[in-house]
């Protein structure tokens, strides 16, 4: 574990709170995610089940956490499972969690092998009328592989079919979205390392450097300082690249008076930042270059103050079209006639301007949470505009971390550079 121990305090009051919104005699299963193949005897790094994390602390592997409020036997309202271990385990792979460890971590005092499960959910299934299953809802989900979760799911319903079944995604979309404290800190310290790897970045960029060599730069800083990328692949993206939203080949080279956008960021301890930064290749922003860059600031500093308790993604999404439109208007990129003759449905800003301004942000990049519900304190979203004009090979996006406060927008980012003139005097040095 990279990251310094988190107390079990965060772990113990998510608990309470989503026991809290269980129904009477209902026990809720969270199994931890695989660790999934790629070929021969390889395996991808394994990454938590974010709601098996936020909910128990622990990062391991053959995890499950059992939650049963009702239990006739009270030290069985809370139980954890994790993989044993032993004296070979250890020399192959490194020493995994002791039963008391795993107590201490997550702050649950009954603790079970993960072989043990089977047997002990037996034991108290039938004192139970309701079993809450965890499941994947996030609205861009695309996953097509099974999940333990899912695996769990088909056999409980072919043992207990009698059962009913509940979902538990909509109470931990409901409590993900609101950080705690604890969490916000976390938060912070991504986007601190984010902010730190930035830097480094303004003295090594210069014409003739390779996108991936960028990229590495980033790396070695973040898992110098005991963090790693967040979670999604880096664009670091010169020229044209700009302009596809989602590259991240980064394989091309940086030449003179390319922009060089960079979406890019540091987890830590399982909680994620995400930024968007464009640096002038050559030092120093083209007039053009410029007058794109401060526009897209603007509308990034509108949005930002917009993004306030009591408004909403909907109408928020909208304040910012009209600004980008304003925007846009003035690069001359959109005519009146254009903006007049538009389609509500698509409006005319959209062709350079393409994609949401906003999405939650917390234990995942694109965090979990209703789109429909209003800003509440204690959400953290990000701030991105952007505009691409693919015949200038110009794209400019940028992006900050924002938590929402009952006395407005606080960015966490506001430390990271931002503006064109001090960009370039950073990169003179």
């Amino acid at each position: 574990m990279r990251y310094a121990p988190i107390s079990n305090k965060l772990f113990i009051e998510n608990r309470k709170r989503f026991r809290a919104n269980l129904k009477s005699k209902s026990i809720a299963v969270f199994n931890s995610n695989d660790t999934q193949p790629t070929n021969a005897d390889g395996t991808m790094p394994f990454k938590q089940n974010k709601d098996l994390f936020y909910l128990s602390g622990i990062d391991q592997e053959e995890t499950i956490l059992l939650i049963f409020p009702d239990s006739p036997d009270k030290e069985h309202n809370e139980v954890l499972f994790v993989r044993e271990t032993n004296e070979h385990i250890a020399i192959w792979e490194g020493e995994k969690l002791t039963k008391a460890q795993a107590a201490i971590n997550s702050g649950i005092k009954k603790v079970y092998w993960t072989h043990q499960f089977k047997q002990v959910f037996n034991s108290l299934i039938f004192e139970a009328n309701n079993i809450y299953i965890n499941s994947n809802e996030h609205i861009r989900s695309g996953n097509e592989v099974e999940t333990r979760d899912e695996r769990f799911l088909s056999a409980c319903k072919k043992t207990y079919p009698l059962h009913n079944y509940l979902r538990s995604a909509p109470i931990l979309y409901d409590l993900r979205a609101i950080k705690s404290a604890e969490e916000v800190a976390m938060i912070q310290k991504a986007c601190d390392l984010t902010g730190n790897g930035f830097n480094r970045l303004l003295s090594f960029v210069k014409p003739g450097v390779w996108e991936y060599e960028i990229e590495a730069e980033l790396g070695h800083e973040f898992v110098r300082q005991g963090a790693g990328f967040a979670g999604y692949e880096p664009i670091i993206a010169a020229g044209k690249n700009s302009c596809v939203l989602h590259y991240n080949i980064n394989d091309k080279q940086c030449k003179e008076g390319d922009i060089l956008l960079m979406d890019f960021a540091a987890g830590y301890a399982n909680y994620q930042s995400d930024l968007t930064r464009c640096l002038p290749v050559s030092g120093k922003f083209t007039k053009r270059q410029k007058n794109v860059y401060n526009a897209v600031l603007r509308v990034m500093k509108f949005a930002t103050s917009r993004l306030v308790v009591g408004n909403n993604i909907t109408d928020y999404h909208k304040e910012v079209g009209s600004a980008m439109e304003e925007e846009l208007l003035s690069l001359r990129l959109i005519t009146k006639t254009e903006v007049k003759k538009q389609n509500p449905e698509w409006p005319a800003y959209k062709k350079y301007f393409m994609h949401g301004t906003s999405h939650y942000l917390g234990l995942d990049v694109h965090d979990v949470g209703s789109r429909f519900r209003k800003f509440e304190a204690g959400m953290v979203y990000t701030c991105e505009p952007g505009i691409y004009i693919p015949i200038e090979g110009l794209g400019i996006r940028l992006e900050n971390d924002i938590l929402l406060t009952k006395k407005g927008p606080v960015d966490l980012m506001k430390n990271i550079p931002i503006e064109a003139e001090e960009i370039e005097s950073l990169m003179k040095k």
